[in-house]
């Protein structure tokens, strides 16, 4: 199940998030920011 959370990001960020968008790289935000949370993670346990 996904719970929904609110988050701040910096406004470059977020252009390089809908940058990410417009090229069809994902699907929507929560997409963007699950993969690199995923990513940061399983990277950490390395």
């Amino acid at each position: 199940m996904k719970k929904k959370i609110s988050i701040s990001v910096g406004e470059e960020t977020l252009q390089l998030i809908d940058k990410a968008l417009s090229n069809g790289a994902f699907r929507n935000t929560s997409h963007v920011f699950e993969h690199a949370v995923n990513k940061m993670l399983s990277e950490s346990e390395k």
